[in-house]
């Protein structure tokens, strides 16, 4: 009987070099103009930013455009090719810009200098992916359950808002789903962070929160599923944004969210949703500095009997006889450990 089955047609892959005309195309669209091996390198991107009087802001970069508030309206801009890196420009929601206008053809020409950033390693960590810009506050928002609250990542956002000279405010979200907060939420109690209880479901703390946030400019971080959007839904429900379950297989979120992307709510609440972040890996720390966004293990570290103590090791530790005593909590040491422990692998995210 003859074999009917189609032969796959064997196609030699071509050898190609980063002298090809076309070779940054070829590369994954995240690794576009990153230094990867590829023979691209990016100029110094602060060098970029200028003193300009702007006309116009970011609400969400797309590609080589961006969608920009400009002369009272949402339009879709080109970005000048000086403001872009490979086939991505280096804008971010929250940037003040420079929007040249000549008849239907719009043109970022300049962005001014950021006053704050949320950001973090970007793919395989060779250069800081900027999440949002010129904001007063980060909303670390976080649940009690579904998924489950993750000391670790609450700690890399604190750590990432100090760096880019952000406020931070705890949003402890979904307390229709549990009777009282996991006890890991009491250490941060104590380090006199603002905490809000919220439920999407029961309207709790909702006006709190809108009145920390009236007239000023916030971002959301925060895990997928946490139930981020679903807070802007609340804080105005006008706007109906789309939400997804988490799953249940995994109490893994889904993403909905997929661009970072500026609002405008009633009140004068300016607030940039983000989307749903697995892991965060730690921007412009080296681990011996890591230390210094723990407020108390800082404090404890004075009375180390080495003055370069790591707290992970050495005799005469302050910090570790405290985790011994339970003056330190042991969920709060391991993750000062583990972030300080990622800095030395390859991956930023560990």
């Amino acid at each position: 009987m003859k074999d009917r089955r189609r032969k796959k047609r064997r196609v030699r892959k071509r050898d190609w070099s980063v002298n090809d005309l076309d070779a940054e195309n070829r590369q994954p669209r995240r690794f576009r103009g990153l230094d990867v091996g590829l023979g691209t390198e990016a100029e110094d991107i602060d060098e970029r930013f200028e003193a300009i009087q702007p006309n116009g802001v970011v609400v969400s970069p797309y590609g080589v455009l961006a969608f920009v508030e400009f002369d009272g309206q949402e339009r879709l801009c080109r970005v000048a090719e000086r403001l872009c890196v490979g086939g991505t420009s280096i804008l971010a929601p929250g940037d003040r810009v420079r929007v040249d206008a000549q008849q239907d053809d719009l043109c970022v020409s300049a962005v001014q200098h950021r006053q704050s950033k949320l950001s973090r390693p970007a793919t395989k960590g060779q250069r800081e992916q900027v999440i949002a810009v010129n904001v007063d506050h980060i909303l670390c928002v976080v649940a009690v359950a579904q998924p489950r609250f993750k000391v670790g990542v609450l700690d890399r956002f604190l750590i990432a808002a100090d760096i880019g000279h952000i406020r931070p405010i705890v949003v402890v979200n979904k307390t229709d789903l549990a009777e009282e907060a996991p006890r890991e939420f009491d250490v941060y109690r104590d380090l006199n962070l603002p905490i809000i209880f919220t439920s999407c479901e029961t309207g709790e703390g909702i006006d709190r929160l809108r009145t920390h946030l009236e007239n000023s400019v916030s971002v959301l971080a925060g895990q997928s599923g946490v139930g981020k959007t679903s807070l802007i839904n609340c804080l105005h429900p006008d706007i109906a944004l789309e939400t997804r379950e988490v799953s249940d297989y995994n109490e893994k979120g889904r993403h909905t969210t997929t661009v970072s992307r500026l609002y405008h709510l009633a009140g004068g609440i300016d607030i940039i949703d983000t989307p749903g972040i697995r892991q965060l890996g730690v921007w412009d720390v080296t681990k011996e500095e890591v230390a210094l966004y723990f407020p108390d293990i800082a404090a404890l570290g004075e009375h180390c009997r080495f003055r370069d103590c790591s707290h992970t090791h050495e005799p005469g530790c302050a910090v570790q006889d405290a985790v011994e005593t339970g003056a330190l909590p042991a969920v709060r040491y391991k993750s000062y450990c583990r972030i300080r422990d990622s800095l030395d692998s390859k991956s930023p995210w560990a």
